[in-house]
């Protein structure tokens, strides 16, 4: 099932719980905007390139639009589209007051060259200027982008609108970008995962962990873990996947990543066949890569009794329901990854005034946001009587709903 169609299948699943309006419900899955343009950029070796970027605003009910811009060969409308969605309903989650958005170009990064890059930034900031903004969509970095995309992002808009600092976050903190920004989202799956272990009498000290992605939201995680006494027993990414029983020395990990821009080769562990990840003997299995990797066809060989999701949709509809059969607890995406959102929030509110936080109240404000959206969406699955995910969807949902009504929704 492609990420669109389970993320509107978990939606009405969740407007169904809540009892929504049916004329309302087609109103809040329909995007605010889509916006599809053409970037054309002469390369480096003077022939001219054309690529096509995409921005779907999804809802402004409850704030500005918020969401990624991912370079990516595979971005396409559908998933964009999803992606858009998930935001809305997971700035709700979080409680802070954003809608959802997402962007992005149908490119290799890794086949453009720095000067490239930058033209193709450049050239999308020009055809999507007055379509964001400060209080209307405030892009971040995504898979493929990151603190120097939104660097030329902020610079080429400012040659429209003026020097305008909150208009996209996850900036080089030279820029007005928020110190534990780049750990948010990692952060962020420490604290859920914590929350969670919490309500099971357990702790992450002693656990076994699989990380399936150590880019930026794995590395992280896999490092505060570590920390926390917790044991990482498997780990992949693009180049390869790696296990060791005894637990993986993530400092040399990091070290060895830094260096070979990968993990593959790393000799402090077993190289294993990449897909059988997932499947390895573990207590908590967190993917932080790409969506749709848990499905029907791996689902029922995981071992994890406990599965955070720190990607995007990593998990299938049909997984969904295999783990419910298996009794494995699901800590859905749109609340176990929101660190990075919440941080994203946290950077946009110094730049409007103009006024940065030390990193120690970042983190602290951040465990705080954790922290109680993990118990209004366990009141939710109270409630309802329902799992984390649908907790999760009918939180965000209704809050989203409730928004919608209040400003006159139909009048």
């Amino acid at each position: 099932m492609n990420a669109l169609a389970a993320t509107n299948r978990n939606f009405k699943l969740a407007s169904r719980l809540l009892g929504l309006d049916s004329k309302l419900e087609k109103s809040l899955l329909i995007p605010f905007r889509e916006i599809k343009v053409e970037c054309t950029i002469p390369k480096d070796d003077g022939t001219l390139a054309s690529f096509i970027g995409f921005r779907v605003q999804h809802d402004n009910a409850r704030g500005p639009m918020k969401g990624g811009i991912r370079y990516h060969p595979e971005v396409e409308p559908d998933e964009v589209n999803a992606l858009a969605q998930l935001m809305t309903w997971k700035t709700a989650v979080a409680k802070i007051p954003y809608g959802g958005a997402k962007g992005g170009i149908g490119c290799d990064p890794s086949e453009l060259s720095i000067s490239e890059l930058e033209r193709l930034t450049r050239v999308f900031t020009q055809k999507i200027h007055d379509l964001i903004g400060i209080h209307t969509d405030v892009p971040a970095p995504d898979m493929g982008t990151g603190p120097q995309t939104m660097a030329w992002m902020l610079d080429e808009y400012s040659k429209f609108h003026g020097h305008s600092p909150a208009v996209v976050t996850g900036k080089p903190i030279d820029l007005g970008g928020s110190l534990g920004r780049d750990a948010a989202t990692g952060r962020g799956v420490l604290f859920a995962t914590e929350a969670l272990l919490n309500e099971h009498g357990k702790s992450i000290s002693g656990q076994r962990f699989v990380i399936q992605g150590f880019g930026n939201v794995g590395s992280w995680a896999a490092k505060l873990i570590n920390e926390k006494g917790g044991k990482i027993v498997a780990v992949s990414d693009v180049t390869g996947a790696i296990k060791n029983k005894n637990g993986i020395d993530i400092y040399s990990l990091l070290e060895h990543t830094e260096e070979n821009r990968g993990i593959k080769g790393f000799d402090g562990a077993d190289s294993i066949d990449h897909d059988s990840v997932l499947v390895e003997d573990c207590d908590i299995l967190i993917p932080a890569a790409l969506g749709g990797v848990i499905n029907r066809e791996n689902a029922n060989e995981i071992k994890a009794k406990f599965i955070i999701e720190g990607a995007n949709h990593p998990t299938d509809p049909e997984a969904d329901e295999i783990f419910k059969k298996k009794g494995v607890v699901i800590l859905p995406d749109i609340y176990a990854n929101s660190g990075g959102v919440t941080v994203s929030y946290f950077e946009w509110v110094q730049n409007i005034q103009g006024f940065m936080w030390d990193e120690e109240n970042v983190n602290k404000e951040l465990q705080n946001y954790m922290t109680r959206g993990f118990k209004d969406l366990k009141e939710m699955c109270k409630t309802h009587s329902c799992d984390l995910r649908m907790g999760a969807f009918t939180l965000g949902v209704n809050r989203v709903a409730q928004a919608t009504v209040i400003r006159g929704w139909g009048s």
